[in-house]
């Protein structure tokens, strides 16, 4: 019975990956607002009801790309070796990713993944929907930290500042990225924007000094 059910939710998981990327293939082709569930039921050979089973929502068939990474920093701490930072943990994490070209880190110059990110962070609905993993980011975060001993608050602020940098980041190199640069040429600047990022954290901004403000 066991095995049963988990060949039918693997078909179910093979399913969902198709939809999801057929859906995405014909965004990219023609617009995200021009596509119609109608016409992504048509090319995945199902039925619209069987789609909305899947994906409740259009945004949803293309976020489905980013399922389960709004728990990737949380999971880096939980798993990180006895006695390291959460910090440390997650900074080396994200070097590896950029060394990685991890597609998440926006330093990836494969032309679909930058189309991709282009469609999402120049799509309204679904940039809206996008703060919606960080936020579920920020809360699986900060329980890990609170679970590590953090103060509640102090666990809260921290995730939010770590997840808010992750994005900046990514969305940095994304532009540098979207503007022509290769990952090549971007990966040594990549690096030293992620380190001075998290020594920023570590070390909070009272070392960084700030000129007066203009008056216009």
């Amino acid at each position: 019975m066991n095995q049963r059910m988990g060949l039918r939710e693997r078909k179910k998981e093979r399913t969902r990956e198709t939809v999801s990327e057929t859906a995405v293939r014909l965004f990219l082709d023609k617009g995200f607002d021009q596509v119609s569930i109608t016409e992504i039921a048509a090319a995945a050979e199902i039925s619209r009801r069987t789609l909305f089973a899947y994906f409740p929502t259009k945004e949803d068939l293309v976020l489905h790309r980013f399922a389960g990474y709004e728990s990737e920093a949380a999971r880096t701490v939980r798993a990180r070796p006895a006695g390291q930072p959460p910090l440390d943990a997650l900074r080396d994490a994200m070097l590896r990713a950029l060394a990685n070209r991890d597609p998440n880190t926006g330093l990836n110059d494969d032309p679909e993944v930058i189309a991709f990110l282009r469609m999402v962070t120049g799509t309204e609905s679904l940039a809206v929907r996008l703060t919606r993993y960080a936020a579920r980011g920020i809360d699986a975060l900060a329980e890990v930290l609170g679970h590590a001993g953090a103060d509640p608050l102090v666990a809260r602020l921290a995730a939010a500042q770590v997840v808010v940098v992750q994005r900046e980041l990514a969305l940095l190199n994304h532009a540098c990225l979207a503007g022509g640069e290769s990952a090549e040429d971007r990966y040594p600047q990549a690096v030293r924007a992620a380190r001075q990022a998290f020594d920023l954290l570590r070390d909070g901004l009272g070392g960084v000094r700030l000129g007066p403000i203009p008056v216009t």
